[in-house]
């Protein structure tokens, strides 16, 4: 695959050496992940988790590459979130790219709402000796609370109002 070539030309250029433990997800996220699609008694073996540490691994380095490829191409030296979902499209994995693409809407709505929630409480901060109102500080969100539902009359959702570039 050109990939791989590319990935490993990469590696080879680099200035530092990657160590294999490096190259892999922590195995304990990888294996809490596969958890909470199992059944709760359900065991998982040793040899099932580092399959699936290395497989993840490889997947996420392949999605990777072709962002930066496309990085590389425009000149550019950051990889943002639309090069990852271009390289899944790109890549023919629009199923995971369609929900990553909501996922990123989602995260940047809530960091958005976050950033203007710490601006706020930064002008209610009160001044050396003014009581503080604690009734009015809002509820702390965190990225757990969110939930995609599934509805059965609506299993897909319609993505017109995105901007994402199409792989042509």
């Amino acid at each position: 695959m050109k990939s791989e070539n590319v990935s490993e030309s990469q590696l080879r250029n680099c200035d530092y050496e990657i160590k294999e433990q490096d190259r892999y997800l922590p195995i304990a996220n990888v294996a809490r992940v596969m958890k909470l699609a199992l059944p709760q008694q359900a065991k998982l073996s040793k040899e099932s988790k580092e399959c699936v540490q290395e497989c993840v691994s490889e997947f996420i380095s392949f999605i990777t590459s072709q962002a930066i490829d496309r990085c590389t191409l425009e000149k550019r030296k950051t990889l943002n979130g639309e090069d990852i979902l271009w390289a899944m499209f790109t890549l023919g994995f629009e199923h995971y790219a369609e929900t990553l693409k909501i996922y990123l809407a989602k995260y940047r709505e809530f960091e958005q709402m976050e950033a203007e929630r710490r601006q706020s409480s930064r002008k209610r901060r009160p001044r050396a000796g003014q009581l503080y109102d604690s009734e009015s500080d809002s509820e702390v969100m965190s990225t757990e609370n969110f939930e995609f539902e599934d509805s059965p009359e609506e299993p897909y959702v319609n993505f017109e109002g995105f901007n994402f570039v199409n792989s042509a």
